[in-house]
């Protein structure tokens, strides 16, 4: 029986796993990095501490299952994706800290880029001009590292999300490594045509961004190159940014399926087939993937930057509870949310809003307020925000979801699933293999080695492993996204 393996490389955490052809994890490793927060709005990340893991994770799975790098028959990569890497091709040392995707910096940048109109590039890129995106972060680099330009101008320094680094290293680094990136992340940066599927010179110019800095762009299903250190002779055979991962793992493979992701953010994809569809209502317009030798696929996607985070910070700087999944036990301890809303624009808010100045806010807050109300409502923002996404999807497309496939962390809260099909009101059904993202890596990686022949056997693979059915009342959820819309409000009117 064949042997794939993927790499997810996320925004917490690196994690390497093991699928055999029927979907089954036969074994895998996790590691987590450290977050870093050097001024307010600022989001790093260590690429070599990344690099580090990613080699431990590997070793550690493999060897759990006493397997070797002969017994794989692929690995495909997976990652968080608008994070930004330079670093040096001689050396292999990265020239800055990893920037991360909830990163507010280059707000300057942007501003200044979009000249008022944030939609100066949609047209082209599908994505409004945000600070969410990788391509205005290479411009800060170039600005503001002293002789990065001269250095990335003269073949001293490469650009790219971390899917290129990564691939780079496991292909060999300073020896040889594969310098690419897939068209998945490569749609995410504000660089590439949607049409050609290429780096687009006027964008390039526009962010003033060296062409030779950046990588190849290529199909996310296809041969990238050869592993080395212990995935050494494995084919590197797929690459998908992690969303996108998410939604072929779920089997969503053609137009009107739709998956979200509950994750450090949420993210809420529709497939939309071979057509790309324009978004009139704050939506991002994005490839879903290619299969080398046949057409794009596209998406529609709604981001939102905190859903799991929101969590974390109620753990890590609030103090409100001393595990995650503690807090669907004490939001359980009151019967509802005491009319108490909490809007976590710790970083803006991004679809269908756009609004990087946006800032957090809690409404509602009486002495009758407890913690329970306080862990309900933070439960209760992430499905606000899902269902503000679904809207503006229903206005863009047309298209009426019969369910809504849920993948990532938080899905095993029933109360914020739920609450989510209550406010959908449509069917959430999770799948019985949760780790539907590092899934669709080995998918997309053993479909380019023939381990599965085609996408109908990948879809073969899904079962349902739980579903939440609408069960609010009309009028309920209407009051409820009334009181939520004002205090979104108050958010925006905090400028």
């Amino acid at each position: 029986m064949a042997l794939v393996g993927a790499l997810d490389q996320g925004t917490t955490s690196t994690r390497f796993l093991v699928v055999d052809e029927t979907g089954t994890v036969v074994t895998s490793a996790q590691r987590p990095h450290a977050q870093h927060f050097p001024r307010p709005g600022w989001v790093e990340h260590d690429a070599t501490e990344i690099l580090e893991n990613t080699w431990t994770v590997i070793a550690a799975a493999l060897d759990s299952a006493d397997l070797t790098a002969g017994d794989l028959a692929a690995v495909g990569i997976t990652n968080q994706r608008e994070t930004l890497v330079v670093w040096d091709p001689a050396t292999g040392q990265p020239l800055h800290q990893a920037i991360v995707w909830q990163d507010t910096r280059t707000t300057e940048i942007v501003d200044r880029l979009a000249d008022g109109d944030p939609d100066r590039f949609r047209a082209t890129t599908g994505l409004p001009l945000a600070t969410y995106f990788s391509g205005p972060r290479a411009t800060w680099l170039l600005e503001h590292v002293d002789g990065l330009r001269a250095r990335g101008e003269s073949g001293g320094a490469l650009l790219g999300t971390l899917d290129s680094w990564l691939l780079w290293n496991l292909t060999g680094g300073s020896d040889g490594g594969r310098h690419a990136t897939d068209v998945t992340n490569a749609s995410r940066t504000l660089l590439m045509d949607l049409t050609t599927l290429d780096w687009d010179p006027d964008l390039l110019a526009a962010m003033g961004i060296p062409a030779v800095m950046l990588p190849q762009v290529v199909p996310s299903i296809g041969r990238l190159g050869v592993g080395v250190g212990p995935l050494a002779g494995v084919p590197i055979s797929g690459i998908l940014g992690d969303q996108q991962a998410a939604l072929f793992g779920q089997g969503c493979h053609a137009a009107g399926q739709a998956k979200n992701t509950y994750g450090t953010g949420c993210f809420l994809l529709l497939h939309t087939g071979q057509q790309i569809v324009p978004s009139r209502h704050g939506l991002l317009t994005t490839v879903a993937c290619q299969q080398k030798g046949k057409a794009p696929t596209y998406a529609l996607e709604g981001s939102v930057a905190m859903a799991g985070a929101t969590v974390q910070w109620l753990r890590d700087e609030i103090g409100l509870i001393a595990d995650s999944a503690d807090v669907e036990t004490l939001a359980r301890t009151v019967e509802d949310n005491g009319d108490v809303y909490l809007v976590p624009a710790f970083s803006g808010l991004f679809a269908p809003h756009w609004r990087a100045d946006a800032r957090g806010v809690v409404a509602g807050l009486t002495r009758y307020t407890n913690k329970g109300h306080f862990a309900r409502a933070a439960l209760e923002s992430t499905a606000f925000q899902t269902s503000e996404v679904l809207e503006a999807m229903r206005a863009d497309s047309g298209v009426e979801l019969s369910e809504l496939r849920v993948d990532g962390g938080m899905v095993v809260n029933d109360l914020l699933m739920q609450f989510q099909a209550d406010l959908l009101e449509v069917p959430v059904v999770r799948p019985l293999v949760e780790e539907t993202t590092a899934l669709g890596a080995a998918y997309a990686a053993g479909l380019a080695e023939g381990c599965w022949s085609e996408l109908a056997d990948v879809r073969a693979n899904w079962q349902e492993g739980g579903r939440w059915t609408p069960a609010m009342t009309a009028d309920e959820r209407v009051r409820l996204t009334a009181r939520w819309n004002q205090a979104v409000q108050r958010t925006l009117d905090w400028v």
